[in-house]
């Protein structure tokens, strides 16, 4: 069956970096759209970023020049490189899979198969 894991979270330090990784299994992506997305206690879902087959990448504005999504297809996995990180960064991370091409790739209702998440803490 599909299923998305989330691995590479933890505690870390304001300005220090994590790196983050999505494993894929049950399905291949191609022609997918693949992105990640956080939340806090009390908070929304949050767009942190999206990348298509094809390569071509998103990211929400709080967050470029910060954070690098990839992809490598042929593992059937993404990635997300977190630098300079900030307090305000703290929050579950899940990885997130569309089902084909998508145009909405900031809304989290695109995607139909989401990972159990992945916590990440950085202390001030």
């Amino acid at each position: 069956q599909v299923q998305l894991v989330e691995s590479g979270g933890g505690l870390v330090q304001a300005g220090g970096s994590l790196r983050l990784s999505c494993a894929a299994s049950g399905r291949t992506f191609s022609n997918s759209a693949m992105g990640w997305f956080r939340q806090a206690p009390g908070k929304e879902r949050e767009f942190v970023a999206a990348i298509t087959w094809g390569g071509r990448t998103y990211s929400a504005d709080s967050m470029k020049g910060r954070f690098t999504i990839s992809r490598d297809n042929a593992k059937n996995a993404m990635y997300l490189q977190m630098n300079s990180l900030k307090p305000e960064d703290t929050a579950v991370y899940y990885c997130a899979a569309t089902v084909g091409p998508s145009n909405s790739v900031r809304t989290p209702s695109t995607y139909l198969y989401w990972g159990q998440g992945t916590q990440v803490t950085v202390s001030s």
